[in-house]
């Protein structure tokens, strides 16, 4: 089952994308959702992992900044998506 911020940014993607329907889209336009979708879901990753930095800030600074930014880019490459 799709948790409610999977569906949120999916209606974002069909929003800002597309103004036909489910129906109405052919196979470019399914690929292009799927790609911005997909994009979104890793965009909203990265977004957690930036918080996550801030809450464990009081902490060894250097090693937590180290590591959130491994994450970050661990993220962005396994998806291939650029910032």
């Amino acid at each position: 089952m799709m948790n409610e911020q999977l569906k949120q940014l999916m209606g974002q993607t069909l929003d800002e994308k597309f103004s036909g329907t489910w129906s109405t889209m052919d196979m470019q336009d399914l690929q292009k959702f799927t790609e911005r979708f997909a994009e979104k879901i890793v965009r909203e990753c990265i977004s957690m992992a930036d918080k996550e930095s801030e809450r464990y800030s009081n902490l060894d600074q250097e090693y937590c900044s180290m590591a959130m930014d491994n994450y970050r880019e661990l993220v962005r490459k396994h998806f291939g998506v650029k910032e």
